[in-house]
């Protein structure tokens, strides 16, 4: 391709793939690991599709020498993984478990070995279950727990691992887990969901200033998931509608995060539900850490109404009663509407509001029913063309000023998803659950290439 033909992207540009602890490791009785959340509601009947768990998922813990081969084959240079809490703290706190550490140990080496930067997330979701027994994130003491939990394993990896994440989308734990109980633990307490959204922030700046006071030359950070929300129309009460759900989706984390303050509009929003002293003295100025780079995750955007036929969303505490549109644009197999536009609006609008901090897609994918040819092969093209037109989205971003150095794919292979069980394939790599045979889809094949050459074809031109 000519230059004109292609999108480059800058020098030392992150090209990754993500997973996640539960999703993909199984194992869940192995090494003295502790139950979690998601073992517990995995478990429960009624709460995961199928009936399915995580016991083995992509037994990831047996296979991670191979999964790490897959990721050198497809040429990314960046793995964001997580660490499961209970495989390294079974008890939730104290010394840290001398197998959980040698898996990770071991793993970390091998990405190394193998030119890939390790990405390390602290916690994606999977509270070890002792801990929601004394009280979950809606307990202040938890933030503790992650503070001291964050602290053993940094002191034990900052030799070999540069770039942490506390926390993956902290609004899910929140909202989904305590608000509409759609995730572990599966809560359905407004008020213990709010309260759950301060700990895992006040637990994340505990966590941050912890570890930058052992190690002040690496980088840390959060990922958010993050949303443009549009009104349906300009009628003051859909205005006021989208106000509400963009602050308890999106303000409610980068406001604190960033600016070291919650909205006092949202607080507002909330008092009715959580009660007034929920935020301590002090609170936010420990939430508010300089951070070194934000982790976006993104997937769609929400068009909101004040009333209407759309959907109510549980987990919108203080805008439960806001309706979600339909805009009559394609789907993935997740029911979400495609708008890669949006990923340029969501990154462009940090950079607007909250200043040049560096910024990485720590999440960006598709759900589609794939199936393996009888040749052998999957062919997934609409999963391709999702990623490239979101790449270019992400592109634009960069030319519009925004100072975005990595992006991460989700997901390496086909998963665990949450309360969808195995319905659902993200993966850029085929996963056959009763064979735990790999095999690359066409989206990995392209995706290797744009790897290689740092660039993505420039969009068709509009006849």
């Amino acid at each position: 391709m000519t230059r004109d033909d292609v999108l480059a992207f800058p020098d030392g540009f992150l090209w990754g793939t993500a997973t996640a602890s539960y999703q993909i490791e199984g194992a869940v009785r192995e090494g003295g690991r502790g139950e979690s959340i998601w073992d517990r509601f995995s478990h429960t009947p009624g709460r995961v599709r199928n009936g399915d768990t995580g016991d083995v998922a992509c037994d990831h813990y047996h296979r991670w020498r191979d999964d790490v081969a897959l990721m050198g084959e497809l040429g990314v240079n960046a793995y964001r993984f997580s660490l499961a809490w209970p495989r390294l703290m079974p008890d939730g706190s104290g010394a840290l478990s001398v197998a959980g550490l040698d898996f990770y140990s071991r793993l970390i080496d091998e990405l190394l070995a193998t030119g890939i930067v390790p990405w390390v997330t602290l916690y994606h979701w999977d509270l070890p279950q002792v801990l929601e027994d004394a009280g979950g994130w809606p307990a202040r003491d938890t933030a503790a727990r992650f503070a001291e939990y964050a602290v053993a394993v940094h002191e034990a990896l900052a030799d070999r691992v540069e770039r942490w994440t506390t926390l993956n989308e902290p609004w899910c734990s929140a909202f989904l887990g305590y608000a509409s109980g759609h995730h572990a633990p599966g809560r359905t307490e407004p008020a213990a969901a709010v309260r759950a959204a301060h700990h895992l922030l006040l637990g994340h700046g505990l966590a941050v200033a912890a570890m930058r006071g052992h190690r002040p030359d690496q980088h840390f950070g959060i990922t958010l998931n993050l949303y443009p929300v549009d009104p349906a129309s300009a009628d003051p009460a859909d205005v006021d509608a989208a106000r509400r759900v963009d602050g308890v989706c999106n303000r409610l984390f980068l406001d604190p995060v960033l600016r070291g303050r919650y909205p006092a509009d949202v607080l507002g929003d909330l008092e009715p539900i959580a009660g007034s002293g929920l935020v301590g003295a002090g609170d936010e100025e420990v939430i508010g850490a300089p951070l070194d780079f934000l982790g976006v995750n993104y997937y769609s955007r929400h068009v909101v109404a004040a009333s209407g036929d759309g959907a109510r969303d549980p987990a919108w505490v203080g805008a439960d009663d806001v309706v979600k549109l339909r805009t009559g644009r394609p789907v993935t197999a997740m029911g979400w509407e495609i708008d890669a536009p949006g990923l340029h609006e969501a990154l462009l609008r940090v950079t607007q509001d909250y200043g040049g901090l560096p910024l990485y897609v720590t999440e960006n994918g598709a759900a589609y029913a794939d199936d393996v040819s009888p040749g052998g092969a999957v062919h997934d093209p609409a999963r391709t063309a999702y990623l490239a037109d979101h790449f270019r989205a992400a592109h634009r971003a960069l030319a519009d000023g925004v100072d975005l150095r990595g992006y991460f794919v989700w997901t390496l292979l086909d998963n665990f998803e949450w309360a969808w069980g195995y319905d659902r394939r993200f993966g850029l790599v085929h996963v056959d659950f009763a064979t735990q045979e790999r095999t690359v889809k066409d989206s990995g094949d392209w995706f290797g290439g744009v790897c290689a050459t740092n660039a993505v074809a420039a969009a068709a031109p509009v006849p």
